[in-house]
């Protein structure tokens, strides 16, 4: 599946309502939570609910996909300014090592 294809698909289970920056945060903060919850309950209890884990990060990855669109943000753009970031982060701090 490409990037377009999850966004086909997320367009047909949620339709082509536009979220708010407001309410992308918002939704991003609950699954952050979730995804905390799962790390929380392998901390107390030293197991890790694996499925979940791949659900929840899965519907991270998704949902973000439909929030840049939302935005009106190409999101091969957004992913090739977040790879430039991250490659600039590691050399920055690979060179003050």
């Amino acid at each position: 599946m490409n990037i377009d294809d999850v966004l086909q698909k997320a367009r047909q289970i949620w339709g082509d309502d536009k979220l708010t920056l407001e309410e992308i945060i918002v939704r991003l903060t609950v699954n952050v939570g979730d995804i905390s919850r799962l790390a929380r309950d392998k901390a107390e209890a030293g197991v890790l609910d694996e499925s979940e884990l791949k659900k929840e990060l899965g519907n991270t990855v998704f949902s973000l996909i439909r929030w840049c669109d939302d935005l009106g943000y190409d999101l091969k753009e957004c992913l090739k300014l977040a790879a430039a970031a991250q490659r600039s982060y590691i050399q920055k701090r690979q060179a003050s090592h």
